[in-house]
């Protein structure tokens, strides 16, 4: 007789089947932590935001508020002068509107020079990237909700 050397198909197979238990129980886990490290950085790019803007409207008193995301990101930032179209005060990625599972809106810029705004975060998957909406706006106050935003004001709570 040989003497059989390594594992049998049986013993490979319960091994594997084991594995795959445990990944199913730790997957919901791994969901849950990646949704929330997706809320707290949609939470700190508000605070960016609102920062931000205060910022513009110091450097641009005669425009007032960006009436864009991006005018305060700009394209080409390395090498060239800031302006009131490209302002270089936040990345290119955040000026396009998505970041980390969220979708960032600006609206409610009015008045000239522009005196009010307002920054909506919405994840971009309910359940999948995030389950809180994010606002803020001229109060600079992080606003927090778990139904969809559609207007931020002094109704919606400030996050926790």
């Amino acid at each position: 007789m040989r003497s059989a050397k390594g594992f049998s198909l049986i013993e490979l197979l319960i091994v594997v089947a084991i594995i795959l238990i445990i990944a199913a129980i730790a997957a919901p886990s791994f969901l849950h932590a990646r949704m929330a490290a997706n809320e707290s950085a949609a939470a700190g790019e508000i605070r960016t935001l609102n920062t931000a803007q205060v910022s513009y409207n110091s450097t641009y008193p005669t425009v007032g508020f960006a009436g864009t995301l991006s005018y305060l990101a700009g394209t080409t930032c390395a090498g060239t002068s800031p302006t009131s179209n490209t302002a270089c005060l936040i990345d290119s990625v955040l000026g396009a509107g998505t970041k980390s599972g969220y979708v960032f809106t600006l609206s409610g810029v009015s008045g000239t020079p522009a005196g009010t705004y307002q920054f909506i975060a919405s994840p971009l998957g309910v359940n999948q990237t995030g389950v809180t909406y994010f606002c803020s706006f001229s109060d600079a106050v992080v606003r927090s909700s778990l139904s969809s935003i559609t207007s931020c004001d002094g109704t919606i709570s400030p996050q926790q």
